[in-house]
């Protein structure tokens, strides 16, 4: 089960990529500002349009540094497009992403774990890392879409 998600201001982002050795630059700034904003995901594409005045290099340089701290998660939509959102688990956890409205659910479950820790054993090599995203249609989708009877 999720935590429940932690408040990221554009301070506490900023304070974090400081304590990450990172400069705290005008433009980063105004970056950290945008993603704190942000409720819901975000693709770095959005983020360029809403900012037109800082440049597209340091929007994506500073959604990496954010995934690397772990404080946003990086989602593969179906149509290979990266959204971003908020990492409101502090443990190792999967998504599932509804591919009618785009609402995102973490979750961890035991059996996929032990699934990986048996193809692990598998291989020849060692699982490094992975990234499981589930998609479906959530339930608010689900009977918006059945008939009324």
């Amino acid at each position: 089960m999720a935590q429940a998600p932690t408040e990221f201001t554009a301070n506490t982002l900023l304070a974090l990529l400081e304590d990450r050795g990172h400069r705290l630059t005008g433009p980063r700034r105004t970056v950290a500002r945008a993603i704190a904003g942000r409720g819901a995901g975000f693709t770095a594409e959005e983020l360029c349009s809403d900012l037109p005045n800082v440049g597209r290099a340091t929007v994506y340089r500073t959604i990496r540094l954010l995934v690397d701290a772990e404080v946003l998660c990086k989602l593969m939509l179906p149509n290979g497009n990266p959204r971003y959102l908020f990492t409101q688990a502090t443990y190792h956890h999967h998504h599932a992403v509804c591919v009618s409205c785009g609402a995102v659910q973490e979750f961890r479950d035991s059996t996929v774990e032990r699934l990986l820790k048996a193809v692990g054993t598998d291989l020849v090599g060692d699982i490094v890392g992975h990234r499981i995203e589930l998609y479906v249609t959530c339930d608010r989708c689900t009977r918006r879409a059945e008939p009324h009877t």
